[in-house]
């Protein structure tokens, strides 16, 4: 796994998305819109144009989603995809215009993908510099009051991003910090800025001036240098290696992981200063991901790879993708599938799951825990799925049976479930017990 993930992202050249390159010219054309209004274009004209930039985001982000389900069904490289998905979530972005519409799947892309295997220093300066990321904590809003845009325009000062930087991406919840470390951050990270035209940008006039103690640690000076040393220093702090190895353990293994599982990473990531492989690599070579379920340590049976019939539920995006690929369904396919039948297969049925897609309630991302997803609604949205997509993919060439559930479950199949499978009125009804299966509904 660790070979794999230091070698090239073959899923992310097989089917690319797009990056924020590609998403700000058409930002920049809803944005140019407005500009016409201001200057009295025919509101007819007006609402046309505005209509089609918005809907050329909404193609960008159709692409990047393609992208995004055709890489979780058919990547070879399980592991990455994986880690993706786990940092993705750790770095909650969410868009809240039909304009930004494409900025969360941008992220992935430009900050998460290429990080994946260097410092998390690196990842995190990466994603936090990020216009996604930006422009969803209002960061680029954000003025130092004593700044010189600050006094000639009042406008104040925003902590959203120097809070969620140490609250969820650094030292946790509960860490030992104060409000007046996060005002200080906040005060530090003025300047941080987006524009259509450009994506990220620095304005000195945005600026708080002066030093800000953060942590008790000083940082002063002009530009970016501050900032990617506060950053540098949260990265690697000892509450943020705790955090980390908690989160990794808690995604990978368990909802409540062997505590030595957890040492073990929080020891790999501050001996190597935050190096992520070295993290991952104590996370795989640790028993405990790998124990049995209901064994010591709580594992996931299939291993932090996620495969199947372990201790961790599925999520509802997880279940869908490990469905559409049990079913045989490729990259190329998703690809090339008309956008309205993907999404009545794997987009829309997330909400009725309780995910909608690339939409969680809060920047703390989505919840591990199995209460969260293993509720009435939730699984009566799965039942109806596993009964009702085998069809509209496969018509009615279904596999035989028992077949298909070891080749979907691997050793997880129980015998209760391969008995009420092999004893099923009809195929299709077999097909979908296997993935209504608590077996199918565990990675």
């Amino acid at each position: 796994m660790l070979a794999a993930l230091a070698g090239p992202d073959h899923a992310a050249r097989a089917w690319p998305a797009p990056g924020l390159a590609e998403a700000l010219p058409l930002m920049a054309a809803v944005d140019a819109t407005r500009g016409k209004e201001r200057q009295g274009t025919d509101p007819g004209v007006l609402l046309a144009e505005r209509r089609a930039a918005l809907q050329a985001v909404a193609v960008g982000w159709q692409q990047g989603t393609r992208a995004t389900l055709a890489r979780s069904i058919a990547a070879e490289d399980g592991f990455r995809e994986r880690l993706v998905r786990f940092w993705a979530d750790h770095f909650t972005t969410i868009a809240r215009s039909g304009r930004e519409r494409m900025l969360p799947l941008t992220l992935v892309e430009d900050a998460i993908r290429p990080q994946l295997n260097r410092r998390f220093s690196d990842l995190l300066q990466a994603v936090t510099l990020h216009p996604a990321m930006l422009i969803y904590l209002d960061q680029d809003t954000s003025v130092g009051p004593g700044s010189e845009a600050g006094r000639r325009r009042n406008r104040g000062l925003n902590e959203n991003l120097g809070r969620e930087l140490m609250e969820l991406h650094t030292l946790g919840v509960g860490a030992a910090y104060s409000q007046t470390d996060v005002r200080e951050m906040a005060e530090l990270l003025t300047g941080l800025g987006f524009d259509p035209g450009q994506g990220f940008v620095f304005r000195r006039g945005w600026a708080e001036p002066g030093a800000e103690t953060v942590l008790d640690s000083r940082f002063g000076g002009k530009g970016l240098q501050p900032i990617r040393a506060a950053l540098e220093m949260l990265a690697t702090h000892p509450e943020t290696a705790r955090h980390i190895a908690a989160k990794l353990a808690v995604h990978f293994v368990a909802d409540r992981p062997d505590a030595d599982l957890v040492a073990t990473l929080e020891r790999a990531f501050l001996d190597s200063g935050g190096d992520l492989p070295a993290v991952y690599a104590a996370l795989l070579n640790h028993p405990a991901a790998w124990a049995p379920l209901g064994g010591p340590g709580g594992g996931t049976g299939g291993g932090p790879g996620g495969g199947p019939g372990g201790g961790k539920v599925r999520q509802p995006y997880d279940f869908v993708t490990a469905g559409l690929k049990a079913l045989g369904v490729t990259g190329a396919q998703v690809m090339g599938m008309p956008w309205r039948r993907l999404d009545r297969l794997a987009i829309a049925p997330l909400t009725g799951m309780g995910q909608t897609f690339l939409s969680p309630g809060g920047p703390n991302g989505w919840p591990e825990e199995a209460e969260a997803w293993i509720t009435p609604q939730g699984l009566a949205a799965r039942i109806i799925w596993a009964m009702d997509v085998p069809q509209r993919l496969l018509g009615g060439a279904f596999p035989d049976p028992v077949r298909f559930a070891g080749q979907a479950l691997g050793e997880a199949a129980g015998a209760a479930l391969l008995q009420a499978v092999s004893r099923a009125e009809t195929r299709r009804e077999a097909v979908g017990l296997v993935l209504a299966s608590p077996e199918f509904n565990r990675r």
